[in-house]
């Protein structure tokens, strides 16, 4: 009888040994995205700061990640990135997200979820928001407000017009003013909506669905992803959060006079062009009024965040859930005299990065370089995900969020927005690289504001060829554009993409 005892134990040993995830339960994961949002969260101690408790709170119970970057310069590559786990010079998706239509046998992350049993629920702006754009492949439940989105493609529609608007419209100086140059999807134009109509807008709905989701019962593991427009353009938020901020005390970013004029000639021409935004907006006194509606979508964003925050709290699953949240990329207010993204600098790459939960450190600041790839590849080592049939090109993370202190700093790549033009960060220097050859540098532990370019100067040639070969060796081509009129073939509530 003692001899069969010893052997069941030694069997159970052997099979909790071998098989340590069906003896653990594997966490859930709340995928929290954001859009256009910089790193100007409280947490980071930025000027601007914007208000962010719910962030905050959420960096205190995890690892606040303050040299994070994206993985594309926009916002169609870098989700596409983010889905696939390899970069646009890999895919070819340098300015398109349809990582799915020219390489479907791409395993998406959401896929990679599904296949390992996790319930997959995704909702709103996760992939870019045009139609045709969302990979429905893997979802379990892919949430949009109405039906007319799911028989046209699944567009986000975040500003259509069931959704309440400012008035009246545009509302802001640099819109309503004659001049104003022509536009599209509300860019430059910032007003507060009634805030008895908080509950109609496009990400309070997405909000809702989320906390509705954690709050019922699943036999299996959850991959539960909620993505929020905001505080991408127009910034139109409640007036509640426009009331946060006293409108002429919000101090500017870091501006510099003669910023451009050691960069590469044509960066140079084409930023004094870009340039002529943020002109409009000094000569119209209207710099801080296009600031104050950027920090409140900014706090109404992270107000969102904070009622699934909440139910996930007041949960079963708090204890045994891994919550990230990451923005696409970052935004620029007129550093560099520009006003967007789709730049190799510090503006478009720095973003939000935090995650909390099992596994992860409590409370911990780290200043290391990571990428918004490294989400792909560290799911699969703390959810233990199956391999891949593809490469994934990130990094994981697992052992950095453990131990945060004892990280080691490393290079992280970015692409542009075509081949042979890429960024090499690390915590001390930014190196860029565009396809003419021309070339920046900057140490960014002296020169944060990345002010002055050191790529011409011949005692930084060894640390130039250092960063340069981080680089990737080969750029795919780029894939073929689409056009959803032309290409994209709608079918009932799922479509697909001519080849």
């Amino acid at each position: 009888m003692k001899h069969l005892l010893l052997t069941t134990i030694v069997a159970v040993v052997l099979v909790e040994a071998v098989c340590p995830v069906e003896a653990a339960k594997r966490p859930n994961v709340l995928f929290l995205a954001v859009d256009d949002m910089n790193d100007w969260i409280g947490c980071h101690n930025t000027t601007p700061a914007a208000i962010t408790p719910n962030i905050d709170r959420l960096a205190k119970r995890g690892v606040n990640f303050t040299n994070a970057h994206t993985a594309g310069v926009f916002c169609a590559p870098s989700r596409a990135t983010i889905f696939s786990g390899q970069f646009a010079s890999t895919t070819g998706c340098y300015d398109t997200a349809l990582y799915f239509v020219d390489h479907p046998k791409i395993r998406s992350l959401q896929s990679s979820f599904k296949k390992a049993g996790y319930r997959t629920m995704g909702a709103g702006k996760l992939f870019h928001h045009p139609a045709g754009n969302v990979d429905l492949r893997g979802w379990d439940e892919f949430y949009v407000r109405t039906k007319r989105q799911r028989e046209t493609g699944f567009p986000m529609d975040s500003w259509s017009e069931e959704v309440p608007f400012p008035n009246p419209r545009p509302y802001g100086t640099y819109r309503r003013t004659p001049g104003a140059p022509k536009s599209n999807g509300g860019f430059m134009e910032f007003g507060p909506v009634p805030n008895n109509r908080e509950k109609d807008l496009a990400d309070s709905m997405r909000a809702k669905w989320a906390v509705e989701r954690l709050g019922e019962k699943y036999d299996e593991p959850f991959f539960l992803a909620m993505g929020l427009y905001a505080p991408h353009f127009p910034n139109y938020c409640p007036q509640k959060y426009f009331d946060l901020y006293k409108r002429n005390e919000i101090k500017l970013p870091p501006y510099k006079a003669d910023d451009l004029d050691d960069l590469p000639e044509n960066i140079r021409r084409q930023k004094i062009n870009r340039s002529r935004i943020h002109q409009r907006l000094v000569k119209l006194g209207a710099v801080q009024e296009a600031l104050h509606g950027y920090l409140a979508c900014m706090s109404y964003a992270d107000a969102q965040i904070g009622r699934v925050l909440d139910a996930l709290d007041a949960g079963p699953y708090a204890d045994n859930t891994i919550i990230v949240l990451w923005s696409d990329h970052g935004y620029h207010h007129g550093e560099k005299g520009d006003w967007g993204k789709h730049t190799l600098w510090e503006r478009t790459s720095n973003v939000p990065f935090v995650w909390a939960g099992p596994g992860v450190a409590k409370g911990a600041t780290s200043d290391v370089t990571v990428s918004l790839i490294d989400m792909y590849p560290t799911f699969v080592e703390l959810c233990d995900l199956p391999k891949t049939p593809h490469t994934l090109e990130g990094t994981s993370i697992a052992a950095t969020l453990a131990d945060p202190h004892n990280a080691k700093d490393r290079e992280v790549y970015l692409p542009h927005m075509f081949p042979e033009s890429f960024a090499i960060m690390n915590m001390e220097w930014r190196y860029i690289r565009y396809k003419d050859g021309s070339e920046e540098l900057y140490n960014v532990q002296k020169d944060p504001n990345e002010w002055r370019n050191l790529a011409e100067q011949p005692k930084y040639s060894e640390i130039k060829k250092h960063l340069a070969g981080k680089g990737p060796k080969n750029f795919a081509k780029p894939v073929p554009k689409r056009k959803s009129k032309r290409d994209l073939i709608l079918e009932g509530e799922t479509f697909h993409w001519k080849n």
